[in-house]
């Protein structure tokens, strides 16, 4: 290591997990990644698989951690309330919540609740995320985060004000695997490249038509009968679809932002969004979700007074 540790930091998912040492500038001097997410972790023992982590990356004994995700859920090791929006992300960030049990100090960063009776959304993890993300402290800011849940966030000055859920990535995952779309696809759907032309092209239809996918979907299996649409390209179809179809709903919901939209995101489904993005004509930025997660822990660990910062 190059330096002192100041902080574990992990980001604790359903099926996944990430941890880093961190210093105080926010470094990394160590990586751990593993399947030990919460369904794994309930039957280990959280505190147990923390150890376990913490060890093989040589964390000294009083080593204290921050945590994010679901690890704060109801039915993760400890739940952390959540927040109700509007909310100062700062304000989110000092109200993470301690485990007790545990003889290094351990917190979880509590999540956001959307309490609108025509609109209830939740989420954990992506605020952490937004604290990471270098968002300017004024003015009105429309951020999408990709992934299994996708989350779509207005943040005005320096306060979360509302966010939604498209449920992206699920949905291809059981469409692909237990609709009639699976005998277009494949076994094992193959990966879809943003440059491929059947996503662009039902990315348009998606935009297009503003957002309409259920009544497109059927017509993937139809192209593999009637013009003989490969398995990967039929995959690339239900991507740009499905992510079509997300950017336009949402675009239709929040509008078009007088600032880009910021994309967290990384790897593929950085490349496949910010193609979509373009094919809508939105102007936008990427920030290396794996960068935001980790600044975002740094800073609830200074909110916290874990590490130098606010006490």
């Amino acid at each position: 290591m190059s330096g002192a540790p100041a902080i574990a930091a992990l980001d604790w998912g359903t099926t996944r997990l990430r941890a880093w040492l961190l210093d105080a500038s926010g470094k990394v001097l160590a990586e751990r990644r593993s399947d030990d997410g919460l369904i794994t972790a309930r039957e280990k023992g959280f505190a147990k698989v923390l150890e376990g982590h913490l060890a093989a990356m040589g964390a000294p004994q009083a080593l204290p951690v921050i945590i994010c995700g679901m690890a704060g859920s109801r039915q993760g090791w400890l739940e952390a309330p959540y927040v109700g929006v509007p909310a100062p992300i700062g304000a989110i960030l000092r109200g993470a919540a301690r485990i007790e049990s545990e003889r290094r100090d351990v917190r979880i960063v509590p999540g956001l609740a959307q309490r609108l009776a025509d609109a209830p959304d939740v989420m954990r993890g992506e605020e952490t995320q937004l604290a990471g993300a270098g968002l300017p402290a004024n003015g009105r800011h429309l951020v999408c985060m990709p992934g299994t849940h996708s989350k779509w966030v207005v943040v005005e000055d320096g306060a979360v004000a509302g966010f939604g859920t498209w449920p992206t990535g699920e949905l291809f995952s059981v469409l692909s695997a237990h609709s009639i779309l699976k005998q277009s696809l494949g076994e094992h759907p193959a990966p879809v490249a943003a440059d491929n032309p059947f996503f662009r092209q039902w990315c348009e239809q998606a935009l297009g038509e503003g957002g309409d996918v259920i009544s497109k979907l059927f017509a993937i299996r139809a192209a593999g009968l009637l013009q003989d649409l490969k398995s990967e390209d039929a995959a690339a179809c239900l991507s740009g679809l499905l992510i079509g179809g997300e950017i336009a709903s949402a675009t239709r919901r929040y509008g078009f932002s007088e600032t880009p939209v910021v994309l967290i995101a990384s790897g593929a489904l950085a490349n496949l969004y910010g193609a979509v993005l373009d094919l809508a004509g939105l102007p936008f930025r990427t920030v290396d979700a794996d960068e935001a997660v980790r600044a975002g822990l740094i800073e609830a660990a200074c909110e916290n007074g874990m590490i130098g910062g606010a006490a």
